[in-house]
């Protein structure tokens, strides 16, 4: 039988969700408890695979069970046996074709910075930036941003393609934070991180909106943004 489950994690205690020898991550600590549950080795299979550090709200994984157990109990169960730094919010049996990856039709991240006084209790939650942003420039630049475009200037790594569509990017201000919400289909390796990093420039002043738009169309890094700390993201949902 198989299972979807949301999940929050804090992504500071781990070394990312995919699993890694000798390293704690969500998918191993998942994939152990699940073990237990099972009687037998269960591989989980996320929607996006965060990277260290990176947080989850909502983050949704599927995986197959031999035993019978209701997907109350199943929460239940596992939340007695996981490590403190992940929960899971439900659990839901899907179609046996269902896959968390390949079947989301959009994921929301959301990135926190800290405009005001450095915060060391809050250290690994958001990235202390603790310097004042032109906002309205960044929600000018963020529009060159929206639709179906080539992200290859923003995403780390080699791939096939660098295509995808974000539908909407929002700003919201609460005192000296700053939130930044992204919604699309995809999302590659570093690709928020680099996209935050690069409307950092524009909101220091350093680069305009049409400067960010150009590194978009030549598909390169010409204004050497920087990649900000995984510590402010948050996987905030999946949708199917």
């Amino acid at each position: 039988m198989r299972y979807l489950i949301s999940i929050s994690y804090d992504g500071s205690k781990y070394y990312g969700f995919q699993r890694l020898e000798k390293k704690k991550t969500v998918q191993g600590e998942l994939e152990q408890v699940l073990k237990k549950i099972n009687k037998t080795v269960v591989y989980v299979k996320g929607a996006g695979r965060t990277d260290r550090g990176v947080h989850a709200i909502d983050q949704k994984v599927h995986f197959d069970l031999n035993v019978n157990i209701s997907p109350d109990s199943l929460v239940e169960a596992m939340n007695s046996m996981l490590d403190p730094g992940i929960y899971v919010n439900s659990a839901t049996i899907v179609d046996e074709k269902f896959h968390a990856r390949f079947d989301a039709q959009s994921k929301v991240y959301q990135y926190v910075i800290n405009m005001g006084k450095y915060n060391p209790i809050m250290n690994d939650y958001i990235y202390n930036y603790n310097r004042l942003l032109d906002i309205k420039a960044m929600k000018r630049a963020s529009k060159y941003l929206i639709g179906m475009h080539s992200y290859e200037a923003f995403t780390s790594g080699m791939r096939s393609s660098y295509n995808s569509i974000i539908y909407r990017i929002t700003f919201k201000r609460r005192k000296n934070m700053l939130y930044i919400r992204f919604s699309g289909k995809s999302f590659y390796r570093y690709m928020v991180r680099n996209l935050v990093g690069a409307l950092i420039l524009v909101g220091r002043g350093k680069i305009t909106p049409e400067q960010l738009k150009e590194m978009q169309e030549k598909k390169k890094n010409i204004y050497n943004y920087m990649t900000v700390p995984a510590s402010g993201l948050y996987l905030e949902k999946v949708e199917y």
